[in-house]
């Protein structure tokens, strides 16, 4: 296994084999996001990325928890510049956060987010905007931002309503009720839920399952389906054809191609040579 250096260590990255493991690390704050732990995460995803070697990406909490969310430190070092700054600082801080969680949404590599406690506001959106979520048996999501009189910040407002329908989507948010493991896949918040000992050796052999297919063809696929919520049945066709095309000129269609028709061509060979015994 290889560590990359984040900077602080407040986010690490491990290299095992295809599949590699981002953990939020700084457990004393339950993993709370604060400014300098966000641009740790977009440089780490930056890196995954770029990495071709790496098919796959498994995000989980160091400690207890998943992540309590937003630092509450950074909350008050927001409101205590001069009036007349809060909401300018508050809009460049939305959008880094946003940048963050875009950046792991569109992944052109299958991601899992591996949830062993608490994954609560900010946290419960990072979970939510990963492809798939396995929990242990221990974790539980909130989506908590009402209790501090704001609303959804980190894309909860997008992808939870896609897991759980609108309505449901509605209740959660606006009571920011905790919901356990068991709940949340009653409700398809989560995908599966596992023993809390083997949930990241479950959330890898997951990761490394998915992330077996043609790196241009997950890509592009994630891409498409991402979208297709959005978009008309004329455009998802029209988004496949030239993700298609982009297919056909890949080494892994060319590849897999020529294994298939050397293959049929060994089989009638063979059974050439027994018909004519």
């Amino acid at each position: 296994m290889t560590a990359t250096s984040t900077g602080s260590d407040a986010i690490l990255l491990q290299a095992d084999g295809p599949v590699a493991l981002l953990t939020l690390n700084r457990p004393a704050a339950r993993n709370a996001i604060d400014d300098d732990m966000r641009a740790e995460l977009m440089a780490a995803l930056d890196h995954v990325a770029r990495t071709d070697s790496i098919k796959a990406l498994v995000i989980t909490g160091a400690g207890k928890g998943f992540c309590a969310g937003g630092d509450v430190k950074s909350m008050q070092a927001r409101l205590a510049v001069p009036q007349g700054e809060v909401a300018l600082n508050g809009w460049r801080r939305q959008q880094r956060t946003h940048h963050a969680v875009a950046m792991l949404h569109a992944l052109p590599k299958p991601t899992i987010a591996a949830v062993n406690g608490a994954a609560t506001g900010l946290g419960c959106d990072i979970a939510l905007c990963c492809d798939f979520i396995i929990a242990s048996d221990a974790a539980r999501f909130a989506m908590s931002y009402i209790l501090r009189g704001l609303i959804p910040d980190g894309g909860g407002m997008y992808f939870l309503p896609r897991r759980v329908g609108l309505s449901r989507a509605k209740e959660l948010i606006f009571s920011g009720r905790t919901v356990e493991s068991e709940e949340a896949l009653r409700l398809g918040m989560i995908d599966r839920i596992t023993a809390a000992e083997t949930l990241l050796a479950d959330a890898r052999a997951w990761a490394e399952e998915l992330g077996r297919g043609a790196p241009a063809a997950l890509a592009l696929s994630k891409t498409i389906l991402d979208q297709s919520f959005e978009l008309s049945v004329e455009q998802v066709f029209a988004m496949g054809s030239q993700a298609q095309a982009i297919c056909y000129s890949s080494r892994e269609h060319q590849e897999s191609v020529a294994a298939f028709l050397e293959g049929v061509a060994q089989r009638r060979a063979a059974k050439a040579k027994g018909d004519a015994a």
